[in-house]
């Protein structure tokens, strides 16, 4: 598929298969995901891939906004121990976005659907991913990916919106 086909494909799927992603594509979704950029290339994050069955449920339960259920569930997370120091510490966000990003757009590219549920900074959510994963409290849980096989196909669209652009020429 091309990047542009890629990109106005990639949406929010909340439906999935009971087929399980294969060894192969969860590999190919964590190389998308380390080649993001970041932050003096420090690569703060972590990613938790999840197929246990009992672990996908209580993921379910980490906040109103995750209750989807699919056969894989990558919790990306900001490892505070390879942060940027002090006042740039925060940029673990952008980075793991960044990494997110890859991944969904990397699951469209391989037929899979996928939906990013914010869990940072929802102080709740993160204590529940923590405990569900066993996480220290050095480990920011930025988002849960579910992603599995499309039960559902939304359609392709381009958003763009010229008003929202604005040049400084």
């Amino acid at each position: 598929m091309e990047l542009k086909d890629v990109l106005l494909k990639r949406r929010s799927v909340r439906k999935f298969t009971e087929e399980p992603v294969s060894d192969e594509m969860i590999e190919e979704l964590l190389h998308a995901a380390m080649s993001g950029p970041s932050a003096c290339n420090k690569r703060p994050w972590d990613f938790y891939v999840v197929t246990q069955a009992e672990a996908l449920e209580n993921l379910k339960s980490a906040s109103k906004f995750t209750k989807f259920s699919s056969k894989l569930a990558i919790i990306v997370c900001g490892n505070l121990f390879r942060a940027l120091p002090l006042g740039m510490a925060e940029y673990w966000i952008q980075d793991c976005s960044a990494a997110t990003e890859n991944i969904l757009l990397r699951a469209t590219d391989l037929g899979l659907g996928a939906v990013w549920c914010g869990i940072y900074p929802q102080k709740r959510a993160m204590k529940k991913v923590r405990e569900s994963l066993g996480l220290s409290d050095k480990m920011m849980p930025l988002n849960i990916i579910f992603i599995g096989h499309p039960a559902e196909e939304p359609e392709a669209r381009d958003q763009y919106e010229e008003k929202r652009v604005h040049y400084v020429r």
